[in-house]
This record gives C-alpha cells, structure tokens and sequence, in this order.
C-alpha cells in the first residue's frame, strides 16, 4: 500500500488537489492562467454589459424627458387666434395657420407619395437615419453638385418639433437619437402623419391640411396629384416657392416632384404627362392687424385661455370698439407738439375697454400704458392721503401749509404760495407739496406704501423718503389708473384684465383678498378727488355730472398726467417724451385733463362744463419733482370742446373748427391775421393779413 500513488490508497479521483489535506498554513491552490484570463475577461464583458446597460436606461430617460413622444401630436408654432371686441367685431388676429392633422390612411395615395419621392423615397425602409442618404447627398456636395440634405422624413420630424435650427455636429447626432427613439416606439405611419400635420408650408401656414385649404380651398383627402407635387415641392424651400407669390417657381419644382414619382414607380410617364396645371385657389382673408397696443397685451392671457391643440381660436375681449375709437380719435386730435400719449380706460373691476399705448403703433409698438415706467407725480398724494383718512383724519382737518425751512429735504409749493394752513381737501384740491410731505411725515412713510400696497402698487418705493409723498417711485399707467379703480369701486386690489372674469362665488367672497374702505373713508376720498377737479388744479376736466380725479406734473414737466373716474369708466392720461426730456408748457391740469374730458363727455354722454378762468392757486413740487398742475396760458379751453386761446409773448391766438376745418385768428405787433391749414396738412398758415 506504501508504494500505491496516494490518489490510488486515498479512495479518491485522481488529481492535482484531490486527496490532499491542506493545513492552515498550505498555500491556496494556483488558478492556471488560461483560466485567469477567461475569469477575467468575463468580468470586464459583465461590467461593459452593465454599464451599457446604465448608459442605455440613462438615454432613454434623457429621451423621455427631452424628446417627449406626446410633443409631436402637438402644433410647433401657435395656433392662429383672433381677437373681438365686445360688440364681436374683429380688432386683431395673432399665431400661424394651423388645421386638424391628417391620417395617412384617409388620404388618397398620391398624397403621401409625392412627399415620398421627393423628400424620403426609402422611408419605408430605413430605421430613421438612412446611410444611402446620407452617402448619396456627400458625394453629391462633395463632387459639386446640386446641394443635398441626407435628413429623412423622420430626422425632420425630430429637427422641427424637439430641436433649434442651429447648424452643428452635436445637433446632428441629437437628432438622429431622437430620430431612433421615434422608430422604436412609432409605426412609419404615425411618423408620416406628424411629420406631414407639422411641416411648414409658407405663407404662414403649418401642416397639410392648413396647407391645402390655403392654396388650393381643398381638403387634403380631396387633394388632386398635381395639387399634391406642388404642395411636396414646397418642402425644399417654403418661403421662395409658395405659390401665392412665387408661382413659377413653384410650378417648376412641382414638375421635379412629378419627375422623382415616376423615378419611384408611383406614376408612369403617361400619368406624369398627362398632369395639368394647378390653379391656386388662396381665400385666406388677411383685412385684419397681427398687432395693437391691447392685441399685444390681451395676446399672453388669450394663449392661457386658449384650449390647445391645433385649431385657430376666436375669443372674446373687454375691449368696446366704440370707445376705443373715441380714445383713439381724442388722442390723434391733442396737440401733442410731438410728444408721445398713452390713455387707458377701464371699469371699476379692472376690464379694460379701451387703450391707446402711443400716438402711432407701426412707428413704435412699445405700450406706454403697459411697459413704460414713469413717475406718477401728484397723482400718488392719493396714497398719502389715503393713509391719513386711515388713520382717523377727515377731510376738514387742518395741516400746516408753510414753508418747510428746516433739514435736509425742502419742497417748495408752485409759484412760492404758502399759508398758515389748510383743510385736507383745501391742500389736496391745491396740490399742496409741503402739505403732502408734513402729511407723509405725520402718518408715517410704512403706511403710505401700505396704502399704496394694498391698492395694487407692487413697485419699488422707499418709505424713509419723503420726496416719495411727491410721485418719486415709478409705475406703469396701467397699475396707476388700477389703483384709482379700486377707490372708485371700493374694492382692492384691481387686477386689469382684457377678458371677461368668472362670475364670484360665495367661495370667493368669503375667502378671498378683496379689501374695501369703510363708508366714512370711501366718503372722504371722493370728497378730496371731487375737489380736486371742481375746486383745484383739475378743472379742465369738470363734467357736468359727478366726476373725480387728479392731476400729476413731475420734475420739470417730464410727465403731466390726469387719472380719474366719472359713471362707471376709470381712465388714466399721460403725456411725455419717451427719452424723458421736459415738456414745453404740458401740465397735468392742461393738455392731460382736456384729453380726459373730451373722452369722458363723449364716452359717457356728459357735455363739458365752461371752466371760468379765474386765479386760482396751483401749488406743486418743485423740489424733485415739479408738478405744475394748473392749466398753462399757452391752452386755455373756451366752453366747449373745440375752442382755445393761446397766450404767448408776442400776442394771442383763438383756435377753433369751422365745419370740420381748424381756423385760427392770431392778434400780435403786426395785427389781426386770420390762418387756415395749408392743403394736405393740419398746422396752420396764414390765408389773410389784418389791419
């Protein structure tokens, strides 16, 4: 047994470790290193596979979130939408030309084809990126060629619906991810479809379907296949071959789509030659503006109410066409000396009916009502008082009226008119300045911008100074005349708005963030805005009926602006320069308050009362800000809504209308002189030397 191989004695297989007892101090046995390099192989093939794995999940969730396959059901530019006024009438129309998409099995067969020839011929064939394609349009750019793009239908559908149109290596290779991503979860059906609901045809219009009804009247199920070639060949270059204004063009690439179908098999050469013709048939009706002053503010909020989708939309606004044609026309008739006017009016509620956002939108679309941030002058003492009505005071509680002497900060009252004191709704109606600052420092600068808060006002304003009493901080007309809109309707904040808000539950009155004035405040306030038109610096604006307001002049007549209410429209005036250069002769109890009372009596049926010239005392800041609210000798208003008188250094001129036709009669050193305006133009010139 001794002699036996231990394998043989041990009972055991033979082997290199059977039947051997390795201690604790044996060394392990040695792994050959065949087996090494397979053990390790293994595992770098496990982790490759894992972390492809990871790279693959990790692409597809990028894919999922980035290239969303629901974003290609949707339109890629908004659907058109149209703007009425209340009335119904039409003011604007804004977005693309977008129709319903279409279904490639409801569509005769010559449609999808001619796309197909010209555009993808192996689509049918390809997983989204085609190599023959691509191959075929290098060689051709490469050899000189006519330019090609080896884009497939499915590329394109990923380019315009998920990416830019930026030109770069890392855009191409995004798209052809996107555009494996479409063939993986898409039929080629369902890629076709969007592709062909989506593309953009020219004139404004996306999609077959919106394409077909444009340039040929014709649904695209009834679409004929010379109809078809041309709408195909429009792919290449949209805007330069739309038919509508490039007809020959298109009609030329129309015949190379009809090549390319007999190159495919899809006609025959007798079919091709056989092809008329088309007639473009376009009733697209473009009478109405893509852009207004209030089409572009209304634009926004219309796209939030709209439903979606691809249908064009057709809402209904605020907007009441007849004033808005009276605030236009009182605006053109102003004697602006080449200044800029902005006029914004709307119901205590915040609707607005009517806007004017400057004198001429094609020269200058920028909206002073909505975009222009100005200083609002006087008009902000509404604030200021409104604190002090707040805290207790009444309107005939006396406030100091002299002259402030001490510290840093010394406001001056227009004209250098002081007095030992005034009742609240003498100092309010007189624009009183130093009145404003004592009254600002009495009640304390945190509860006036409270106020000012709590009426809407979200700008900036500093509590600590007291310049702020006086219209330093600065705000757009809109939030302004907002703001006057809640003291009219005694309910804050207004929000302005150009459609129409839901109705108000009891839900919403209970719980929600209307604020009002007690009887004895909402009294009070209007008391001081009365006054301030029949009383003080606004009666160029006196009514006959109730009618409240306020005049503002700021720094060196930078700003002259009325805002005020009469029946149930709140309406707000400014008047500047858009480089914020000072006004010649504009104060917000002149040009501004006029612009405002022609509106209102025409707007609401309520003839202009004859404002009696007499002295009166107009006191306005002139410490950082200078209002001169009273009206200025150089338009002075004669009764009615027609006649001025005009007092310079030389003389006078009376300025009123004969049948329509401006006349003005000039008396100065060289006498009586009638002027009418020259042919053609609206400024006067002399047609008759006096005495």
């Amino acid at each position: 047994m001794d002699d036996l191989p231990p394998d043989r004695w041990s009972g055991r297989d033979s082997g290199p470790d059977y039947g051997r007892d390795y201690g604790a101090s044996s060394p392990p046995p040695v792994m050959p290193p065949a087996a090494k390099s397979r053990s390790r192989r293994w595992r770098w093939a496990g982790r490759i596979s894992a972390g492809g794995l990871l790279l693959l999940f990790l692409l597809i969730g990028w894919l999922a979130i980035t290239a969303p396959l629901s974003k290609s059901l949707e339109p890629i530019v908004p659907p058109q939408i149209t703007l009425l006024a209340a009335d119904g009438t039409p003011i604007a129309r804004n977005g693309a030309i977008v129709d319903t998409p279409v279904k490639v099995a409801e569509l005769p067969p010559h449609v999808a084809e001619a796309f197909l020839a010209i555009e993808d011929r192996r689509f049918y064939s390809h997983w989204g990126v085609d190599p023959r394609g691509i191959a075929r349009a290098v060689w051709a750019n490469m050899t000189g060629g006519r330019p090609q793009g080896g884009s497939t239908i499915t590329q394109q559908l990923a380019k315009f619906t998920f990416l830019s149109s930026e030109r770069s290596l890392t855009r191409k290779a995004r798209e052809a991810l996107i555009a494996f991503w479409l063939e993986a979860w898409l039929t080629k059906d369902e890629i076709l479809e969007r592709y062909l609901s989506n593309a953009y045809f020219g004139d404004n219009v996306y999609g077959l379907r919106a394409a077909s009804m444009h340039y040929f009247f014709r649904q695209p199920e009834n679409l004929k296949p010379e109809q078809a070639a041309m709408l195909a060949g429009l792919m290449q270059a949209p805007s330069a071959l739309a038919p509508t204004r490039h007809f020959e063009r298109a009609k030329k690439r129309m015949k190379l789509v009809i090549g390319a179908m007999v190159d495919a098999g899809y006609l025959t050469e007798a079919e091709a030659a056989a092809l008329p013709i088309p007639r473009v048939d376009s009733r697209t009706r473009r009478n109405l503006p893509t852009g207004t002053y209030f089409a572009d503010w209304a634009l926004p909020e219309a796209r939030r109410l709209g439903e979606g989708g691809y249908a064009s939309q057709t809402l209904t606004t605020t907007l009441d066409s007849r004033l808005q044609n009276i605030a236009r026309r009182v605006v053109d008739r102003a004697r602006l000396g080449g200044a800029q006017a902005a006029l914004v009016a709307m119901r205590p509620n915040g609707e607005v009916v009517a806007m004017v956002g400057g004198t001429d939108y094609a020269k200058s679309p920028f909206n002073r009502v909505t975009q222009a941030q100005r200083q609002p002058g006087s008009t902000f003492k509404l604030f200021v008082y409104l604190a002090a009505i707040e805290s207790g005071l009444t309107p005939q509680d006396r406030i100091s009226n002299a002259e402030i002497t001490e510290g840093e900060y010394r406001p001056r009252n227009s004209g250098g008119r002081y007095s030992e004191s005034l009742t609240l709704e003498e100092a309010f109606a007189q624009s009183s300045n130093v009145a404003a600052v004592r009254l600002l420092q009495q009640v304390g600068g945190d509860e006036v911008v409270g106020a000012a808060r709590e009426l809407g006002l979200k700008g900036a304003m500093d509590a600590d100074d007291p310049s702020l009493a006086l219209g330093t901080s600065t705000m757009t007309l809109m939030e302004l005349t907002a703001a006057y809109a809640g003291i009219a309707g005694n309910s804050f904040p207004v929000v302005p708005r150009a459609f129409k808000a839901p109705e108000a539950g009891w839900f919403d009155w209970l719980w929600g963030d209307q604020s009002s004035l007690s009887s004895r405040e909402h009294e009070a306030m209007e008391t001081l805005l009365r006054s301030a038109v029949n009383k003080g610096t606004g009666r160029a604006a006196i009514l006959t009926g109730p009618n409240f307001g306020k005049t503002g002049t700021t720094q060196d007549s930078r700003d002259a602006l009325f805002v005020g209410y009469a029946g149930d429209l709140v309406v707000g005036v400014w008047i500047g320069n858009d480089d914020n250069s000072p006004l010649k002769g504009v104060s917000g109890g002149g040009l501004p308050a006029q612009i405002w009372r022609d509106f209102m009596q025409q707007a609401t049926g309520q003839p202009a009362r004859p404002v009696r010239q007499r002295p009166t005392p107009a006191p306005d800041p002139s410490g950082p800000v200078q209002p001169q609210d009273v009206p200025t000798l150089d338009n002075i208003p004669l009764g009615d809504d027609r006649s001025r008188l005009s007092i310079d250094g030389q003389g006078a001129t009376i300025s009123t209308e004969v049948q329509g036709v401006p006349v003005g009669v000039r008396m100065d050193g060289q006498g009586v002189r009638l002027e009418l305006p020259p042919m053609g133009g609206s400024s006067p010139a002399p047609a008759q030397q006096g005495p």
